[in-house]
């Protein structure tokens, strides 16, 4: 039977591949939407290189990674942005359904353990996460340039003069909106603020934009980002418009 007639087939093969501890450490360390040797993720996940490779093999098997060579070594990154958005949001639910198992109002416990950076401004696969996308969005939304779309958004004609005049392009213009058939302006509930961010083309062009134009910086081998005193006036003049 075709994968796309077989639903109830798919969802437990795929929550088995992310069942296992050391297959969901490999996931969360590519969540940043980096590309890393083997050996580095098997050192993440406490396993054997052995092990890992073929953890590798069922997770690239499975469609939630992809693995390119260079000279001997084998390189694997997240395969795509659905794949991304899973792993995301199986994170999400995790630490909701962890809050409401302990019974503790308040903060989630994920959210009590993560130090002030990640929690501010980090990246969610090729996306903005943290207190600061969530601000992003809502100035967004208040501003007007960007509406719901059931449960995602579409920009305004004001919001659409204002991307092109950041370099963005219009959803009927952008590439990879119109041939990935990738959801333009998707929302996505953020790991630690439990409130949505930008996903999706338009926040992955974001992004882009913020590290082109110096806006912000990535860390090596972390997923926070800071933002730069320049950075700073531009997201400014963003949330603030």
């Amino acid at each position: 039977m075709d994968d796309a007639h077989n639903i109830p087939g798919i969802i437990p093969r795929i929550a088995a591949l992310m069942a296992d501890p050391a297959r969901a450490a490999i996931l969360w360390t590519l969540i940043d939407g980096t590309t890393r040797p083997a050996g580095e993720l098997a050192f993440a996940a406490n396993v054997s290189a052995q092990s890992a490779s073929a953890h590798l093999a069922k997770l690239v098997e499975g469609g939630l990674l992809m693995s390119q060579a260079h000279g001997r070594h084998r390189y694997f990154r997240i395969a795509s942005a659905e794949a991304a958005s899973l792993i995301e949001s199986m994170a999400v639910l995790g630490a909701a359904t962890h809050t409401k198992a302990s019974r503790r109002p308040a903060q989630p416990a994920l959210v009590r353990i993560m130090p002030k950076p990640f929690l501010h401004a980090r990246t969610c696969y090729d996306h903005l996460a943290g207190e600061l996308a969530v601000q992003l969005l809502d100035a967004m939304l208040k501003a007007k340039w960007l509406e719901a779309d059931g449960k995602n958004f579409k920009p305004s004609t004001l919001g659409s003069e204002k991307l092109v005049a950041l370099g963005i392009a219009r959803p009927e213009t952008s590439a990879e909106h119109t041939k990935s058939r990738r959801i333009y302006a998707r929302c996505c509930i953020d790991l630690t603020q439990r409130r949505p961010h930008l996903a999706g083309v338009l926040g992955a062009e974001l992004l882009n934009l913020f590290v082109r134009e110096a806006w912000i910086l990535r860390t090596p081998h972390s997923r926070v980002v800071s933002v730069t005193p320049k950075g700073q006036e531009a997201l400014r003049q963003i949330l603030e418009a």
